[in-house]
């Protein structure tokens, strides 16, 4: 059976103050026996305060971006190793704003998902889909390319070790979100195509995810919890999806 877990990304907010504040008001209110696994990815520079704000409270901790590259010079980039060293178990790849903002392919999310794991973390590839593609009726073909592509670079066992968030790009950061059903389709459509070896590959997913929509979610069978974004920013609010995540189990 998949595992259940919520991830909160923070993108680019806060500073190192508030990022320890939440991250310590969160780690009071969970413990490591809870049945669904709690992750936050805060910026870059706040890892180590975040990190030690949630000690052993049971709230793991990950990267929101990586580079492909183990070390050299690649002047403001971050590898693995890096955040391996600082004590993440986690890190995102091919997050959709770092698909359609920085130029990110699906060949170099493929490279970036391989050497995360490599360095013994565990990737969170997110695919999805845009408005226009959603329109075209392209979402299935879409989302199937993108992780035929990490399939290609780690193939089917090394993908389904992994954690895969399905993010419509219509719906993060805009308020809006996937219907219950229509979620629930891609999920499927992902799992279809994992075949066998999928079975206990957590699947999240990923758009504008609030503690008014997260129950209808998280009852589709084949999603097994949510990656958050804006409202992970507030401790009441994601600790409130991640109660209506336990009430699943």
């Amino acid at each position: 059976m998949a595992k259940s877990l919520i991830a909160g990304n923070w993108k680019m907010h806060g500073n190192a103050a508030s990022a320890a504040s939440l991250a310590t008001e969160l780690a009071e209110h969970w413990t490591d026996q809870n049945s669904v696994e709690m992750i936050v990815f805060p910026p870059f520079v706040h890892l180590t305060q975040v990190s030690v704000a949630v000690g052993h409270s049971g709230v793991a901790v990950g990267g929101q971006n990586l580079c492909q590259f183990e070390s050299g010079a690649y002047t403001g980039e971050i590898s693995a190793v890096m955040l391996a060293d600082l004590g993440c178990q986690y890190v995102l790849v091919g997050h959709s704003e770092r698909r359609a903002l920085f130029g990110e392919t699906d060949q170099a999310v493929a490279e970036k998902f391989k050497a995360a794991q490599q360095a013994g973390l565990v990737p969170v590839l997110c695919v999805g889909e845009s408005l226009q593609q959603r329109q075209q009726q392209q979402t299935l073909e879409i989302v199937a390319r993108q992780i035929s592509a990490v399939i290609e670079s780690v193939a089917l066992e090394g993908l389904c070790r992994a954690v895969i968030a399905y993010e419509p790009v219509w719906a993060i950061g805009t308020g809006e979100t996937a219907s219950p059903e229509q979620a629930q389709e891609v999920h499927g459509a992902i799992r279809a195509q994992l075949g066998d070896l999928g079975r206990e590959t957590t699947l999240l997913y990923g758009g504008s995810v609030n503690p008014g929509n997260a129950a209808a979610l998280f009852a589709q069978p084949d999603i097994n919890g949510g990656l958050v974004g804006g409202a992970s920013l507030e401790a009441d609010d994601f600790l409130n999806i991640a109660q209506q995540l336990i009430e699943q189990e």
